[in-house]
C-alpha cells in the first residue's frame, strides 16, 4: 500500500476537498470579490503531485469567481509572475474546475480524507458564521481529519466552536492574514478594504495563540488537526503540512 492511499480504503487514493468561496460584493469597497487563485492552484499542485485526488468545491456550487488581483491576466500585473496560477488558468482541464464547482451539499465529508479552505476576499463575508461551511469544518474535525485553512478563510476560526462549546482554536497556535498586511493593502488602494481584521479579532480571544511570520512571507502552522496559512504565499506550505498530517 502506497503512502498516498487511504488506509481504510486501500483501493483508492487519498482525497482532499478544496473549498473556495462563491462570489460576493465587498460592503467596504463595493467591489465584486471572490477566491484567490494562488490559494487554489498552489495547494492543488502540491496535493496532486503527492498523488492525491483533489476536488474543488464551493458552498453553493457553480462558477468560482476570482479576486482580480489574483488572476495573472489582470491588468494590474499583481500576480503576473505566479507561474502556477498561469498554468492552472491556462489549462482548459483545470480552468474548467472553476467554471462549475460542485456544491457542498452534494458531497459527503466521509468520502474525503482532509479539507482545505482557500482564502480570498469573499470568505470574509461568506465563511465566518455561515452554517454550511462551519458544519463542513466541524464534520472533518469530529472525524479526526486534517483541516487546513489559509489567508482570509481563517476568519471562520474566530468563532467556530466544537461539540464541547469551546473554540476550535482554544489552546492552539494558529495564523491568518496579518494586520500589517491589511494595512499594506489599504495603503496600496487608498481605502479600508476589509470589514474587520483577523489578527485584531484573534488577539481579543482568550486562551489561543495567534502568530504571524512576516509581511507577505510564506508561513504555515500545524497544531494537531488544524493547519493554518497566513496569506496567499502560504498555500503550498499549508498543503505540505496537510500531507504530513495525512501520513506522508
Amino acid at each position: 500500500m502506497s503512502l498516498n492511499t487511504n488506509p481504510l480504503h486501500p483501493d483508492r487514493r487519498k482525497r482532499v476537498l478544496l473549498v473556495a468561496s462563491n462570489p460576493s460584493v465587498s460592503q467596504q469597497t463595493g467591489w465584486p470579490i471572490g477566491a484567490w487563485l494562488a490559494e487554489i492552484a498552489h495547494p492543488y499542485h502540491v496535493c496532486t503531485e503527492a498523488g492525491y485526488e483533489v476536488v474543488i468545491a464551493s458552498p453553493a456550487g457553480g462558477r468560482i469567481e476570482l479576486d482580480g488581483f489574483s488572476d495573472p491576466r489582470h491588468e494590474s500585473g499583481y500576480s503576473a509572475d505566479d507561474l502556477l496560477a498561469w498554468g492552472f488558468i491556462s489549462s482548459p482541464r483545470h480552468a474548467a474546475l472553476l467554471e462549475s464547482s460542485p456544491a457542498l451539499a452534494t458531497l459527503k465529508p466521509a468520502d474525503f480524507d482532509a479539507v482545505f479552505l482557500a482564502g480570498g476576499q469573499a470568505p470574509m463575508y461568506t465563511f465566518r458564521g455561515k452554517g454550511p461551511i462551519a458544519e463542513l469544518v466541524l464534520d472533518f474535525w469530529k472525524a479526526g481529519k486534517p483541516v487546513a485553512i489559509v489567508c482570509h478563510a481563517t476568519c471562520i476560526l474566530l468563532d467556530l466552536k466544537g461539540p464541547d462549546g469551546e473554540l476550535l482554536v482554544k489552546g492552539r497556535t494558529w495564523t491568518g492574514f496579518a494586520d500589517a498586511e491589511e494595512q499594506f493593502a489599504d495603503n496600496f488602494v487608498g481605502q479600508r478594504i476589509q470589514p474587520f481584521w483577523i489578527e485584531t479579532e484573534a488577539r481579543k480571544l482568550a486562551g489561543t495563540n495567534f502568530i504571524t511570520g512576516g509581511l507577505f512571507k510564506a508561513f504555515a502552522i500545524r497544531d494537531g488537526q488544524i493547519i493554518t496559512g497566513q496569506q496567499q504565499f502560504s498555500g503550498a506550505a499549508a498543503a505540505h503540512l496537510l500531507i504530513e498530517a495525512l501520513g506522508r
